[in-house]
């Protein structure tokens, strides 16, 4: 009977000795996935906060493009 109960308890063992280190490997992937997230995270702020203080350069050019051939298109009667 003692051998039974000792066969027994080294299998509970290795059943935990297995859950723990999936526990480890599911713990270390979560690490991962968090940090990478986070790196993300970060990087969409910055951008967000780049394009908000970037001028655009490319409006103020269209205005001014726009400016020079209004006076192009006006009628010989419109100007009497």
């Amino acid at each position: 009977m003692n051998k039974v109960e000792d066969i027994i308890a080294a299998t509970k063992l290795s059943e935990l000795m297995s859950k723990k280190e999936e526990d480890k490997t599911s713990k270390t992937v979560l690490w991962v996935l968090a940090i990478i997230g986070a790196v993300a995270a970060v990087a969409a702020i910055a951008y967000a906060v780049y394009c908000f203080f970037t001028p655009d350069y490319l409006e103020d050019f269209e205005e001014d493009f726009e400016d020079d051939f209004d006076d192009d298109f006006f009628n010989e009667d419109d100007q009497v």
